[in-house]
């Protein structure tokens, strides 16, 4: 039996761990199977992936099924037996593994769901040659009739799955997808991680050897997919300082955490993590108490935000936010705005709840008045606190919210909004005046998002100078908009050079900088107490330097 896994990512540069862990797997723990996986992303036409699909010539296709991948997996599934009508077809993975008879009666080509962890189950088909009702964690169709075969039990021994990438490829571009350990012990109800509570970890050597080997391969950037991977503090810390003791100067580390458990060791130990080595994502979701008791998550926000203020500026730190939750109106929700971009993460995602096959959220959701898209992925639609109106509203609001805040071009600009007008105050109102503009009809690049600040703001010349800043930090340009004030001067520029030479090789490097003047002091603490001629001297990175964007304040 020849067993084809397929991949479908999100992204071209995406690598999915799963198939590659069933797939070495297999092949550790029986050497005469003959298995492989592809991969393909959800924007490459249907007839693509078939073309690959077909040109396996495999016996046994099984589908690795997400929530980004549901849709065109599906439409894949309506033609692959007409290209392979003796195929045997499969599916596993969260979307499918949640949802079993239902996939099964919907894909008429489904032949089998595989429930839970793949690599045991995967492994008896291939030895067997066959699916069968002896083998555990499947769900078959037989005859019109789907059959349950059993649970499988979990792999308690983490170290019996061999390192699941055979060969690191593309260092540079490609995300790699680890994983420490599997499981997770807390109660969100919206979450499929909740279901399974059992929570397993590779030995600490297993998990600093597969490091290292990122480490020599030179990857640019690792996530660790545990749901929580600060669970065992004597375990992650160890982690944490052997990536400190063996870092190569280039592989960044995504770590998802729960801040508010974060001790006091830990809190010591991340002053010492320098720029470029770890980011982390910690989910806030709502700073509603009644929100958050009533979906199963900490209510420790005073915690949790004391806490993830004291991570260093050195770490990049991501928060997220769901809206939808029970109890959260707009009122709510926009205090949970304000709160959490005030603590002035390096990126905000404001996320929408999705009502997930399996979770303590779907029961309550269906009973309580909640409405959701049917097919993935399940976003929420409205609830008995936010109505459509307010959905799309929200919509509006995180189109804005990654345009202005998450991409980090206005960074000056955000944080004088933030601090003089309140976060949800402007964002809100700028999302209904952006929607009655036609600003958000279409993806808009950031140079009209400057224009489109500067006539918002038409009025305001504190807030004009200090978006001139951030579009001279940019990037070196000779194209300067109609509402933006350039003032230069050649021998000014000269002179800030020569003042600070040691940035400069030589007289080439006129062309990697930049001057401008500013009525106000744009980097002040308070630029509205300060006024002047404030000079300027903007130095952009050249291809193979070392020298980042930096701006250089003269002498006024």
């Amino acid at each position: 039996m020849k067993i084809l896994l397929v991949a479908v990512n999100s992204k071209f540069n995406h690598t999915n761990i799963a198939v590659r862990s069933i797939v070495r797997y297999v092949k550790k723990n029986f050497g005469d199977a003959e298995i492989l996986f592809d991969e393909w992303t959800i924007n490459m036409p249907v007839q693509e992936i078939l073309r690959g699909i077909h040109s396996h010539k495999a016996d046994t296709i099984i589908f690795s099924t997400y929530i980004w991948n549901s849709e065109i997996i599906q439409k894949i599934l309506k033609d692959i037996k007409k290209i392979l009508p003796k195929i045997l077809v499969g599916a596993g993975g969260p979307e499918a593994g949640f949802d079993a008879e239902n996939w099964l009666k919907k894909n008429e080509a489904l032949d089998f769901v595989v429930c839970g962890e793949g690599e045991k189950t995967i492994l008896e088909i291939s030895e067997k040659g066959k699916i069968s009702q002896e083998i555990k964690g499947l769900y078959i169709k037989e005859n019109g009739e789907i059959k349950f075969t059993g649970e499988r039990d979990l792999i308690c021994n983490l170290d019996e799955l061999p390192f699941p990438y055979e060969k690191i490829e593309d260092p540079d571009n490609r995300i790699y997808y680890f994983e420490s350990s599997r499981g997770c012990p807390f109660n969100c109800s919206y979450c499929m991680s909740s279901l399974d509570k059992r929570v397993r970890f590779f030995s600490l050597e297993r998990t600093c050897g597969d490091i290292q080997k990122f480490l020599d391969a030179n990857v640019a950037l690792v996530k660790f997919v545990d749901r929580t991977y600060n669970l065992n503090e004597e375990r992650y810390l160890k982690i944490w300082q052997y990536i400190l003791d063996h870092h190569n100067g280039k592989t960044m580390f995504h770590f998802e955490i729960e801040a508010e458990f974060l001790s006091e060791a830990a809190l010591n130990f991340l002053q010492k993590v320098s720029e470029n080595v770890m980011q982390f994502e910690i989910g806030v979701q709502s700073c509603n108490p009644k929100t958050l008791e009533a979906v199963g998550r900490s209510k420790e926000i005073k915690k949790l935000f004391e806490n993830i203020k004291r991570i260093p500026k050195t770490i990049h730190t991501h928060l997220d936010l769901i809206a939808g939750l029970p109890f959260e109106d707009l009122s709510s929700f926009g205090e949970s705005f304000e709160k959490v971009l005030s603590l002035k993460p390096d990126a905000m995602q404001l996320g929408f709840l999705k009502i997930l096959h399996g979770t303590v959220m779907k029961s309550f959701a269906g009973k309580n008045g909640w409405q959701w898209m049917t097919s993935a992925p399940y976003e929420v639609l409205s609830t008995p606190y936010l109505s459509y109106e307010e959905i799309l509203f929200l919509k509006d609001v995180e189109i804005l919210t990654d345009a202005i805040y998450n991409s980090g071009i206005f960074s000056v600009t955000a944080n004088y909004i933030g601090r003089k007008i309140g976060w949800k105050k402007f964002f809100f109102e700028a999302a209904e005046h952006a929607r009655k503009s036609g600003a958000l009809d279409d993806a808009r690049k950031n140079i009209f998002w400057f224009k489109w600040l500067a006539d918002y703001f038409v009025e305001d010349k504190i807030i004009l100078q200090i978006l001139k800043f951030d579009y001279m930090k940019l990037q070196k340009t000779s194209s300067f908009p109609d509402w933006m004030n350039h003032i230069y001067k050649k021998e000014n520029h000269l002179e800030a050079m020569n003042a600070n030479e040691k940035l400069f090789d030589n007289r080439i490097e006129f062309a990697f900088s930049d001057y401008d003047e500013f009525s106000i002091d744009p980097l002040a603490e308070h630029p509205e107490e300060t006024s002047g001629t404030f000079k300027y001297l903007f130095v952009y990175k050249r291809h193979n330097s070392k020298i980042k964007n930096c701006q250089i304040k003269l002498n006024s």
